[in-house]
Parts: structure tokens; C-alpha cells; sequence
């Protein structure tokens, strides 16, 4: 059986390989103008662990974008992937677009927030009283289950052709879509890696039946063609899912460690030597429980209080 999809390193990596293309289908409001002469690159990871530290909070990596002519400032775009809109925080991404905004010394950031189910309620964050807001924060919401899907069928746009399983199909159109995902990919990246590697992404979201994978096959027997090739070229390379489903889990691992490491820190520098129970209790979390007591050492009085009693 299958592990839980990691929609949101699925969106990282996605938005890191095509970050022009990401901006322009994801923040189009804010995003380069085609012509315009851009640097875009992804803040380092490390950087922002190392400098934010127990106020970092696992989001996707920023991009930044630098006009080379110098005629406009750079932006920084902050990214956040959300797959169930009920568990978003606007109090969470504003506190690290403020940490972004401070750590760069610019107050040109612009959060983008990515929905993938339908139904996502965009509300702006207004700090007040009845008197007046004295903190107000909006972000830039692409909602992909509202977006309808045939709008984009054509769309020269890799990241929109690529999501075309995750936006709103009518009834009947699951095959079209998918075969318009798959093509696009195909027209649009001429890289056998990318191509590998977003085969699976497509697949992952569009989700076929077998019957349906029949379907394709026999109308699209080219495209078909190409999708076993690049398949028989990952069994060849030694990259078949259950080695690639393993190396997901030794990053995950890994991840946990290095939050497991910072918050350990953290704990050191606020209370001094921590007793044994904090150890066994560090060691057997998982990566849900580091994030949630690493958002309160720093306002935390006592061990008792980030722990809370079990």
C-alpha cells in the first residue's frame, strides 16, 4: 500500500524546478511580466534554519526575484501549500512573512498560499478593536479545485498544465484533462529527468482507475509509448517506486533529526540542563509534536508548559 502523499514537498519541489512558471500561474497579480530581465531563485532552506531558528516554520521555500536592470526592487515570494483549508493559519504565515521581511531588511513580500481542494475561504487578518485595525495582512489565494480545467487545456504554462488533475473537471473530462497534463509535460519539457519525475506527479493527482488507465493507452497510444519508456527507464536506473518511497522516508527522517536537534537547543538555552524524561520524550516524537513544541519554548514559563501533561 502506498504511503500519504507529501503534497506539500509535491508543491516544493514543483515550484523550486519552475519558479517563473510558478509565479506566473500561482501569483500572476504580482509575478515578472515575461518580457522583464529576472533572477528567480529559492531562499536556501539552511539559511532559513540557521537564522529564523525555533521560529522557523517548515513552509515552502521562498523565491526571490531580482531585476537585473535594477529598475524595480526584489521581491520576496513566500509560498505555502495547504491541502485541507480548514487547518490554514493567516496568524501563522503572517508571523513568517514578518520574520522573512525582517531577516532580507524589505518590506516587498508576497504570501502565496496554494489550496488544492475546493471551497477555500479567503479572509483577510485584521489586528484591532472596535476603534481601528492596527495590523492588517492579505495574501494571494489560488484555489486549484475552483479553477476550472478546461480554461487551461492549452495553457503553454508547465505548472498549469502539470495541475490540470487537481483543478475542477466536469463530469466525463477526467481523461482529457490527464491526457492534456500528460502532453503538456511532454511538449514543454524536454529533460527525460523532469519528465520522470513529473510523470509521477501527474499521476499521483489525476489518480486513474485501471479501467481508465486502459482507456488512455488505447486513445493515446504515442503519448502511451513514451510515458513506458520513461517508466523503463527508471526500472533500468534503479529508481522503481519502492526505492524512491524509500528515499522519501530517509529524508523525512532526516528532517525529523535536524528538528529534533534544534529544538533540543532551544530547550538547552531557555532552561538550562533537561532532565532525562525530556530526552526519551524527544526521541520517540514525531515531527507533528516537534513543530507543536517548538511554537511554544519561547513563550513557555516552565518544561511543564511545552510539554503539556500527558
Amino acid at each position: 500500500m502506498a504511503g500519504p502523499i507529501s503534497h506539500d514537498q509535491n508543491f516544493k519541489n514543483l515550484i523550486v524546478d519552475y519558479p517563473r512558471e510558478a509565479l506566473a500561474f500561482f501569483a500572476p497579480e504580482e509575478a515578472p511580466r515575461p518580457a522583464d530581465a529576472v533572477r528567480i531563485v529559492p531562499v536556501r532552506e539552511e539559511q532559513l534554519q540557521e537564522r529564523l531558528g525555533g521560529r522557523y516554520r517548515r513552509l515552502d521555500v521562498p523565491l526571490l526575484a531580482e531585476w537585473e536592470d535594477g529598475t524595480r526592487q526584489a521581491i520576496l515570494f513566500a509560498f505555502e501549500e495547504e491541502s485541507d483549508s480548514q487547518r490554514f493559519s493567516p496568524h501563522r504565515l503572517a508571523h513568517y512573512c514578518l520574520d522573512l521581511a525582517e531577516m532580507f531588511g524589505t518590506r516587498r513580500v508576497v504570501p502565496v498560499v496554494v489550496f488544492l481542494r475546493t471551497g477555500a475561504v479567503r479572509a483577510t487578518l485584521a489586528l484591532g478593536t472596535g476603534r481601528r485595525d492596527y495590523l492588517r495582512f492579505d495574501y494571494l489565494a489560488c484555489a486549484l479545485g475552483d479553477m476550472p480545467a478546461g480554461d487551461w487545456l492549452d495553457s503553454d504554462n508547465l505548472v498549469a498544465r502539470i495541475n490540470l488533475p487537481n483543478m475542477q473537471i466536469q463530469a466525463g473530462n477526467r481523461m482529457t484533462a490527464y491526457a492534456s497534463a500528460v502532453r503538456g509535460l511532454l511538449n514543454l519539457e524536454p529533460d527525460p529527468n523532469q519528465r520522470e519525475n513529473y510523470v509521477d506527479f501527474i499521476d499521483i493527482y489525476a489518480d486513474l482507475s485501471d479501467n481508465e488507465r486502459r482507456s488512455y493507452r488505447e486513445q493515446h497510444p504515442e503519448e502511451s509509448k513514451v510515458i513506458a519508456g520513461l517508466n523503463q527507464r527508471a526500472r533500468d536506473e534503479g529508481r522503481q517506486e519502492g526505492m524512491r518511497r524509500g528515499r522519501r522516508e530517509g529524508m523525512q527522517l532526516g528532517r525529523i533529526e535536524g528538528e529534533r536537534a534544534v529544538l533540543e537547543r532551544l530547550l538547552r538555552r531557555r532552561f538550562g540542563t533537561l532532565p532525562p524524561m525530556v530526552g526519551a520524550r524527544l526521541g520517540s516524537a514525531s515531527a507533528t509534536d516537534l513543530e507543536a513544541w517548538a511554537d511554544k519554548v519561547l513563550d513557555a514559563a516552565t518544561l511543564e508548559e511545552v510539554f503539556g501533561h500527558r
